[in-house]
C-alpha cells in the first residue's frame, strides 16, 4: 500500500479557525479591517487581462522590496505568504532528529511545517508574562540544534523581545538557521534588518498579510545572506507569486500615509481596549502587535460561543489557559465588541485574573 513517509503520516493537521457564515466581524485572524491602500485596488483594476497568460516575474518584485527594505536583492526572496518562507526553511536546514527550539506560545505553523522533515521540537516556556527566557533557550541549545525560530513581537501574546537578546541567541547557535519571524514589525518598529549581511544565520520574514491588508494575496518576504537565499531560490518554484501580487507590490510599499495612518489607528484603539477590559475584571499583557491576548478564565468557552453567535469571531488560545485573542479593528469595531462583552459577562461573573 503506498504510504507517505513516517513523518508526514505523523503530522497533525493545522486547521485555520474558519468562520461561520453568518460573521459579520471577523476579529480572529489578525487581519486588516479597514482593508489595503487605494493605491493598490487602483493598480488591480488597471491591469491587463493579458497579465493572466504571463508566468509572473518574482525578480521585479524581490529589487522593489529589497530597496525599501534597505539590503541587496540578492539577499530577499519573496514567498507565498510568509508561510512559505517559513516552510522553505525547515524543508532546506532541518533533517531527521535535528532540533528546532521554540519559546512557547507561538505561532503555531512553526511546529507544523518542522513536523514535515521529521525534526524533534524542543519547547521552551516563556518567562513570567509571557517574558523571553534567554537563558533557558541558551540552554537548550545543543549539538543537535538547526534552528531557532523567534517571533517578534510574538503571536499570540504580543509581547517583544529585545535587540541583545536575539543577538545573543545567534551568537550561542552559529551552526542553526535562526529565523526573527517581523510579521507584526510595523506596529513595534524595531527590527534586525540592518544585520542581514552581517550575520550569516540570521534570516527575517516579513509579511504583506497585516499592515498593507493583503492576506488574500498571499505576499511575503524572506530575508537572509545571499549564500542562504540562493539555496532557498533553488527549493522554491520559479513562479510561487501570483502576478497580480507582483504588480501591486510598488503600490503597497509606496502609501505610506495609508500605513501610517492604520498603525497610528490600532495603536490608540488597542490601548483603549486594553483599559476597557481591564475595568471588566478581564486579565490583558501589553501588545505591539494588532491584537491583544486577554484572560477570561473559566468564562472563555462562554464568551467565544456567545460572539459568535453575536457574529463577532475571536481567537480561542488553548496554548494560553483561559485566553482569547482579539484583533484590534476600528473604534466602532471594538466599542461594539465592548459592548457585547460588557452583556455576556454581566451573566458570568466568575471572569478570572490568571497571572501569565
Amino acid at each position: 500500500m503506498l504510504k507517505a513517509r513516517k513523518c508526514v503520516r505523523e503530522m497533525r493537521e493545522y486547521h485555520s479557525p474558519l468562520s461561520a457564515p453568518a460573521t459579520e466581524l471577523r476579529l480572529d485572524m489578525n487581519e486588516n479591517t479597514t482593508g489595503c491602500s487605494p493605491r493598490v485596488l487602483a493598480k488591480i483594476r488597471s491591469l491587463d487581462a493579458k497579465l493572466l497568460a504571463l508566468y509572473p516575474r518574482r525578480e521585479y518584485g524581490e529589487r522593489l522590496v529589497a530597496d525599501f527594505l534597505g539590503i541587496n536583492p540578492s539577499e530577499a526572496m519573496l514567498t507565498n505568504g510568509a508561510d512559505e518562507g517559513i516552510d522553505l526553511l525547515c524543508r532546506a536546514y532541518l533533517d531527521n532528529n535535528d532540533e528546532l527550539v521554540l519559546v512557547v506560545p507561538t505561532f503555531g505553523m512553526y511546529e507544523v511545517f518542522s513536523q514535515g522533515s521529521a525534526a524533534k521540537v524542543a519547547r521552551v516556556a516563556a518567562g513570567p508574562e509571557f517574558g523571553f527566557p534567554v537563558d533557558k533557550v541558551v540552554d537548550a541549545i545543543t549539538p543537535r540544534t538547526r534552528m531557532i525560530i523567534i517571533c517578534n513581537p510574538n503571536n499570540p501574546t504580543g509581547t517583544v523581545i529585545e535587540r541583545a537578546d536575539i543577538l545573543r541567541v545567534l551568537e550561542a547557535a552559529p551552526d542553526a538557521a535562526v529565523l526573527v519571524d517581523e510579521a507584526y514589525f510595523e506596529f513595534y518598529g524595531k527590527t534586525m534588518m540592518d544585520q542581514i549581511g552581517k550575520v550569516p544565520n540570521l534570516f527575517i520574514a516579513r509579511t504583506f498579510s497585516k499592515v498593507y491588508g493583503l492576506a488574500g494575496l498571499r505576499l511575503g518576504v524572506l530575508a537572509g545572506a545571499t549564500e542562504q537565499i540562493s539555496v532557498l531560490k533553488r527549493m522554491a518554484s520559479p513562479f510561487n507569486i501570483n502576478a497580480f501580487a507582483i504588480e501591486c507590490v510598488a503600490e503597497a510599499l509606496a502609501d505610506r500615509e495609508s500605513v501610517d495612518a492604520y498603525v497610528q489607528q490600532v495603536s490608540r484603539t488597542r490601548e483603549w481596549l486594553r483599559k476597557q477590559l481591564e475595568a471588566l475584571g478581564v486579565k490583558c499583557w501589553p501588545s505591539a502587535a494588532n491584537f491583544i491576548l486577554a484572560n477570561f478564565g473559566a468564562s472563555k468557552n462562554n464568551v467565544l460561543t456567545a460572539m459568535g453567535q453575536k457574529g463577532i469571531a475571536l481567537r480561542d488560545r488553548p496554548d494560553c489557559e483561559g485566553c482569547i485573542r482579539i484583533t484590534i479593528g476600528t473604534q466602532q469595531e471594538m466599542e461594539r465588541v465592548v459592548r457585547e462583552l460588557q452583556q455576556i459577562l454581566a451573566g458570568k461573573p466568575e471572569v478570572q485574573q490568571v497571572a501569565g
